[in-house]
């Protein structure tokens, strides 16, 4: 199976924003340019996630995803603010081909299997926001961050599987815009548990991190941000040091 190298374009009032674990957040441009840059360089899929929409109960990306889609042809996900079947049907009228849920899953479970058993597990996302706690376990979180669960991540994992989830997004928050390489124990120990896509995402700071992800961890792909948002490498260097390494890649 060939991994997949994504884009993550986090997104606030419109503007490309990012941060470290999921705070401080700051403008780096527009959403919609780094899009089309990345899909002519090269990059596999995209993943336009609404930072803010959880606190504000409302998801403003079909603006973005509708002018994404005239000009990129890779699978489009989009996430943040999805509480409702309608939330995902305009979502998918906008363009995107699967959406990522996070919060209202973690307070409704069974919103999961509703959203699997109308528009198909294939275009379903579970999204895992991961951190450690004091007892050195990893924990869910939601709201992109903001509020802690006592729901434990593996569990969980297993959980959005049972109730139709078609791959997971797992972003490590202690990782996450440190730029210092992936959380791989607890990416592989998701990938274990659970049969079906794991994405990984956060801490991505060099080439080697992603090769150490893929070398050691049983992912199908890597959701990208700071790295590609600040030039540090190119998509097609990424790509190059992993065929170099023998990881399958697409073109």
């Amino acid at each position: 199976m060939k991994k997949r190298i994504i884009a993550r374009i986090d997104v606030k009032n419109e503007y490309a924003i990012k941060g470290i674990h999921l705070e401080g957040l700051r403008k780096i441009g527009n959403p919609n340019e780094l899009a089309l840059k990345y899909y002519s360089k090269g990059i596999d899929e995209i993943i336009f996630m609404d930072a803010v929409a959880s606190y504000y109960d409302r998801n403003s990306l079909s603006n973005i995803i509708e002018i994404a889609t005239k000009n990129i042809y890779v699978p489009i996900t989009v996430g943040g603010g999805i509480r409702s079947l309608e939330d995902i049907q305009n979502a998918l009228n906008s363009g995107a081909d699967k959406v990522s849920i996070n919060t209202e899953a973690v307070k409704n479970p069974k919103f999961i299997y509703e959203s699997a058993k109308k528009f198909g597990s294939q275009c379903i996302i579970g999204s895992i926001e991961a951190k450690i706690t004091d007892n050195n376990q990893w924990k869910v979180f939601y709201d992109n961050g903001r509020e802690k669960s006592d729901i434990d991540v593996i569990s969980w994992a297993k959980k959005l599987q049972e109730l139709g989830a078609g791959e997971l997004l797992i972003t490590s928050i202690d990782m996450e815009g440190t730029r210092r390489g992936f959380d791989i124990e607890l990416s592989n120990k998701i990938a274990e548990a659970v049969t079906i896509p794991v994405i990984s995402s956060g801490g991505a700071g060099d080439t080697n991190h992603i090769l150490n992800l893929f070398e050691k961890a049983h992912v199908d792909g890597v959701a990208l941000a700071s790295i590609l948002h600040y030039n540090v490498f190119t998509i097609e260097e990424i790509k190059k040091r992993l065929k170099e390494n023998k990881i399958a890649v697409r073109k």
